[in-house]
């Protein structure tokens, strides 16, 4: 059955993710290239994942990082002049709550559609990351230029591939929030386009075509790593802009772990050009 195109005006369909994919939700994913699984975690949950994250913020910006196992971190100012991450990386390693969320079972089935072979690296690329936007002065990190993930395969010289990038909600995400923006299909495309079909982190304009995915603090999203998509930036400013995301590092093949005296991969260097 062919699915129907999406409307740029309403919300996307929306699921619940059991012990294993439904052939509706791997239909979707496949022809859509995202997916939105609701209420992936309890309230209570998401809360005491939001603390642990905010004490190893505090501790990473006491320490005076500019980066962990080589990659940089987004360091925020906020107007009282008190520093904080804007996109921690390796998150897991340091609290024990947020290593142990990664353990859920149902990931399993995550990993499952992802591929043979794959696993949750903690310690490779970029481990756990966690993005926290918010629109004000002094903030680093406040919207994404259009670009596929997959462009970091070519940096580390490797063939761009299937990659699913999975999101798991701290806070609501409304379109005031801004949030992440994705052109469907666009994972289908052949690699000439992939690189090509707009300027990597540079170009923020809107397309016709996008859809927003909105999500909710607990709710988890994936996306293929090959779609085209962007950050919007927020419409609201202060602690109502406040939007932290984390997503989970899937891997497969030859186990790369990191450490503190792996090397800057040149792929940052470019996102510094774009001002992130």
């Amino acid at each position: 059955m062919t699915l129907p195109a999406l409307s740029t005006t309403e919300a996307p369909p929306s699921f619940e993710l059991g012990e294993r994919f439904t052939a509706e939700q791997r239909e979707f994913l496949d022809h859509y290239g995202f997916i939105r699984f609701r209420h992936f975690a309890p309230p209570a949950l998401v809360a005491e994942l939001r603390a642990e994250l905010e004490d190893i913020d505090r501790r990473i910006v006491a320490e005076g990082r500019s980066q962990i196992n080589g990659v940089p971190l987004i360091i925020g100012t906020r107007r009282d002049g008190s520093r904080y991450v804007q996109r921690m990386v390796f998150a897991s390693t340091f609290g024990p709550k947020l290593h142990a969320f990664l353990q859920d079972e149902r990931f399993r089935a995550i990993l499952e559609i992802a591929g043979d072979d794959y696993r949750i690296g903690e310690r490779e690329r970029d481990g756990l990351v966690v993005n926290h936007y918010r629109h004000e002065e002094g903030s680093a990190y406040q919207k994404l230029g259009w670009h596929t993930d997959s462009l970091r395969d070519v940096f580390y010289f490797e063939k761009p591939r299937r990659y699913l990038n999975v999101g798991f909600y701290l806070d609501d995400s409304p379109k005031t929030k801004g949030g992440v923006r994705v052109l469907p299909r666009t994972h289908e495309q052949g690699i000439w386009s992939m690189l090509t079909r707009k300027m990597h982190f540079m170009n923020h304009d809107p397309d016709p075509e996008e859809i927003a995915i909105e999500a909710e603090a607990g709710d988890l999203t994936i996306h293929d790593g090959r779609l085209w998509h962007r950050v919007a930036q927020a419409t609201v400013t202060g602690d109502a802009s406040q939007r932290r995301v984390m997503y989970l590092p899937l891997m497969n093949g030859p186990l790369k772990p990191k450490d503190e005296s792996s090397p800057t991969p040149f792929y940052f260097h470019l996102r510094k050009l774009a001002g992130y």
